[in-house]
């Protein structure tokens, strides 16, 4: 049996074909699997289980239908996606996972994350997401009406994607002194997280051992997505059409 892994969705109605993409995943290849972990920002914006529209109920049916066919489906908080809650998860028949979090694959122990807290050098990113996740913060915005709250998202998305492209590219990307810091706290060799729409494989040393960071990629232009099984770990993309 084989454990799959993706992030970076950023499912909206906007991007039908990411959705169809994403329908046909989940019957073809998601129900082959024991498990899904699902590493965040799986929705382009999420401002409460309260406001869920028939659009993002149509994605709970399904994942609800994939997990009772018996994979199991783990879902962890994107920065876009963070105020998914209980509700959702269960109406989706998955499991939320902390961000971050340490898993049995294949034998190993293998550390999880969405990925944007390693990126540690955006100082001011840094500041809002601490603010963000507080839970004081989290309840305020929870009980904000909801026209306050698609006016937060719509501004803070606007935000984001202004201030990426003005960034430079190392400081959006991981801070190289966080990562093998993190892994050492978590005594892993692996880790895997998303986040930075860079899916690559980077061989590195922790605590004087081989270690690898799997970066898994977002859908967009193509759909990624990482296998593992008895053959290892395989990081792929395929077409979304």
């Amino acid at each position: 049996m084989s454990v799959l892994l993706i992030s970076d969705l950023h499912l909206e109605e906007e991007r039908p074909d990411i959705t169809r993409a994403f329908l046909l995943f989940l019957k073809e290849r998601a129900r082959k699997a024991e498990a899904l972990y699902i590493l965040g920002d799986f929705f382009e914006a999420w401002i409460g289980d309260d406001a869920m529209t028939p659009f993002q109920r149509s994605i709970a049916q399904a994942l609800r239908e994939l997990s009772d066919s018996g994979t199991r489906i783990h879902l962890m908080h994107g920065n876009r996606d963070f105020m998914i809650g209980a509700d959702f998860c269960r109406e989706a028949g998955c499991t939320l996972l902390p961000d971050p979090c340490v898993i049995d694959l294949g034998g190993e122990p293998v550390l999880l994350s969405h990925g944007d807290a390693l990126c540690t050098r955006d100082v001011a990113y840094m500041r809002l997401r601490r603010w963000l996740r507080n839970p004081v913060s989290l309840w305020i915005l929870r009980h904000l009406p909801l026209a306050t709250r698609h006016k937060l998202a719509r501004k803070l998305r606007k935000e984001s994607h202004m201030q990426t492209r003005q960034k430079a590219a190392e400081i959006i990307d991981v801070t190289p002194e966080e990562v093998p810091r993190l892994m050492a706290e978590h005594k892993v060799r692996t880790l895997i997280h998303g986040h930075t729409h860079r899916p690559a494989i980077h061989e590195l040393h922790v605590s004087g051992q081989a270690a690898r960071r799997i970066v898994l990629g977002d859908w967009d232009r193509q759909g990624w997505a990482l296998q593992v099984d008895e053959q290892g770990y395989r990081l792929a993309p395929f077409a979304l059409s």
